[in-house]
């Protein structure tokens, strides 16, 4: 008892290399009203509700994670707002003592109803998915998405004022490379900031071969310098992204590379999916039963607390990411949470 006390007067959470965790990304769903083919199968069989952390549940873990020194919240899915109440959650989590930012990433087909509601419940930034631009491409990578409406919830989000949109872009070889330009083009022209993705070979697939389909974040960046010079930036955001000025813009490019710029020496990051599984590397295995012991000790928030310093034990140096393999991680995207 003596030693849980003072592991927990620390208020810190520190794995065995010495990284802190300051961030933590927590999915509330696994459903999504999307069907995008680097983030899931097109038949896909959904979390029972019962398996499904309450919203509670999550309000709950995300105080113990503010507790022991987490500054930053990411809420994601799936697509997190299809959830009933989730604006409603992030209102209680907004005002936690000790976190800076609660942010969301979302697929944006929701946000014209919804925008100002995240807004008013304390929501600081907001992470947009865009992978095109032609309505034909989209409606291919989304299997259902309507590019109209996702356009319209990055306007209803401007209007509402958040500090920062940020739009994120999974490139493709021969599905939408060719798009990175024109996408950067219309982020600056709107005000936002850009963040290009590697794929993450995250779930087995039947759409495309990732090894065919990567597009490295320099050779993205080599097509982005035929039209813009981009210029080293200090920025930082808490998360894996390298960011860059454009020359002429306010706004930035980021890249997030696991494979061509591995950043795993630097992660202060860990994830919760749906169902209440703590994943300690987003291509690794390690992971801790959160939900076992929130429903275990529903007012004892310490042995919440004490699961979460356990954890740090088995967190991984970083992840095996092999593009020429079967995926190691079985798990899509959007269970994992995006």
């Amino acid at each position: 008892m003596l030693d849980t006390l003072a592991k927990l007067s620390n208020n810190k959470l520190i794995d065995k290399f010495g990284r802190q965790v300051t961030y933590v990304r927590i999915s509330v769903t696994d459903r999504c009203d999307f069907r995008c083919v680097y983030c899931m199968s097109e038949d896909m069989e959904f979390l029972p509700r019962e398996q499904v952390l309450t919203l509670e549940e999550i309000t709950r873990l995300s105080q113990a994670f503010v507790e022991m020194g987490v500054t930053k919240i990411r809420i994601t899915g799936g697509e997190p707002l299809v959830r009933k109440g989730v604006v409603e959650m992030l209102a209680k989590i907004s005002k936690l003592e000790g976190l800076e930012e609660l942010v969301i990433t979302t697929n944006g087909s929701q946000l014209v109803k919804l925008a100002e509601p995240l807004k008013q419940a304390g929501v600081k930034r907001i992470n947009i998915s865009l992978d095109s631009l032609d309505a034909e491409k989209f409606k291919k990578v989304t299997r259902v998405g309507d590019l109209n409406v996702v356009l319209d919830g990055i306007q209803a989000a401007k209007k509402a004022g958040f500090e920062n949109i940020k739009l994120n872009a999974v490139i493709l070889k021969n599905r939408n490379h060719d798009e990175v330009r024109n996408l950067v083009q219309y982020a600056m022209d709107q005000g936002l900031d850009i963040s290009f993705i590697e794929e993450m070979p995250l779930g087995a697939i039947d759409s495309h071969s990732r090894e065919e389909a990567y597009y490295s974040s320099d050779e993205i960046k080599r097509d982005l310098e035929q039209q813009f010079e981009l210029l080293s930036s200090t920025k930082k955001t808490g998360g894996p992204a390298r960011y860059y000025n454009v020359n002429g813009y306010n706004n930035k490019v980021g890249f997030i590379s696991p494979h061509s710029h591995n950043f795993c020496d630097t992660c202060n990051r860990v994830r919760v999916t749906a169902s209440g599984l703590l994943l300690l590397c987003l291509g690794q295995e390690h992971s801790m039963d959160l939900k076992r012991v929130l429903r275990a000790n529903p007012i004892d928030l310490n042995k919440v607390k004490q699961a979460l310093i356990d954890s740090m034990a088995i967190k991984p140096k970083g992840h095996d990411f092999d593009l020429t393999e079967q995926p190691v991680i079985f798990r899509h995207m959007s269970v994992t949470g995006g």
